[in-house]
């Protein structure tokens, strides 16, 4: 992907959208994070967020696998449904048990920012870039 796409023209506002912002950009620096078009998970960001309300671990959370891996065909991320549906209900319920459902909670239990990039490298389907993607634009908020 040649542009990157920011939370801005996703409709998330880091500065002033607290948790829910923190979580959204999460999920789309995810979904972008993976080896498929931009426009894919754009639309399958959109699909989770706008049109099914899963903004938050929990709403996440409490989707089936059935039902996220029908959300995530339905944005044309259908390659790799199955996993990224496993991974995402795993990153839900890992942020909800871990780090009460806050990604601010994972900052304030790392030491530094490198600490931070680890434990979130740490969450299954999480890797160098996708973290990379995440911190581009939130690190200015939570560091």
């Amino acid at each position: 992907m040649n542009k990157h796409v920011t939370a801005q023209e996703l409709g998330i506002d880091l500065e002033k959208g607290g948790e829910t912002a923190l979580f959204k950009w999460l999920l789309a620096s995810f979904l972008m994070g993976k080896r498929i078009r931009a426009q894919a998970a754009v639309q399958t960001y959109h699909v989770i967020v706008d049109s099914h309300g899963c903004d938050t671990p929990r709403k996440l959370g409490a989707c089936t696998h059935r039902a996220l891996v029908r959300m995530l065909g339905e944005g044309g991320y259908a390659r790799y449904d199955e996993s990224t549906a496993v991974r995402l209900l795993a990153l839900a319920a890992r942020l909800m048990n871990d780090y009460d459902g806050t990604v601010s909670a994972m900052v304030k239990g790392s030491a530094d920012r490198r600490a931070f990039e680890q434990r979130l490298q740490d969450f299954d389907g999480i890797g160098p870039k996708t973290a990379e993607i995440f911190m581009r634009e939130a690190a200015e908020v939570l560091f």
